[in-house]
């Protein structure tokens, strides 16, 4: 992120005015439209905005806390690590190069998985169902028929 940009932003979080218009002027093209879907934000498709319409801030606020650059509410220590080896569905973790969440920690998820398996998004972000779709399609129907036909271990 720009350095001028993100000084901006820090200032504005250090103040606690999380609502003021102009954070989320600085967040969206600087945050979200680089990191949660790499799309202008006027050209996100309109379940994603009809969801940031409906974000309930009574519960996402105490969840993640109020800045998005970081973790700071009830879920910053969270952590279920230690029970990834009890899941025996198969399950399918995606990780993408631009996302804020870090691919090679979603890998290492699917590993502790014991049916788990991986799949990365090279052009996603966190919403690589519309910004890399045709990776993320075409794992998400291959892991789909392997589950189909059984082609995981048990």
């Amino acid at each position: 992120m720009d350095q001028k940009v993100l000084a901006e932003i820090k200032k504005i979080e250090a103040a606690k005015q999380f609502e003021a218009p102009r954070y989320m002027e600085l967040l969206m093209p600087n945050h979200y439209a680089q990191h949660i879907l790499r799309m202008p934000p006027d050209q996100w498709p309109e379940p994603v905005t009809r969801s940031f319409k409906h974000l309930n801030p009574k519960v996402y606020v105490p969840m993640q806390g109020p800045s998005e650059l970081g973790a700071s509410g009830k879920l910053v220590n969270w952590d279920r690590t230690a029970d990834l080896g009890k899941i025996t569905v198969p399950t399918l973790t995606i990780g993408a190069k631009y996302d804020t969440m870090d691919p090679a920690h979603m890998e290492k998820m699917a590993s502790q998985v014991k049916r788990g398996r991986y799949l990365y998004c090279p052009n996603g972000s966190h919403m690589a169902m519309y910004d890399d779709q045709k990776t993320y399609f075409d794992g998400l129907v291959k892991f789909v028929g392997a589950v189909d036909s059984q082609a995981f271990a048990k």
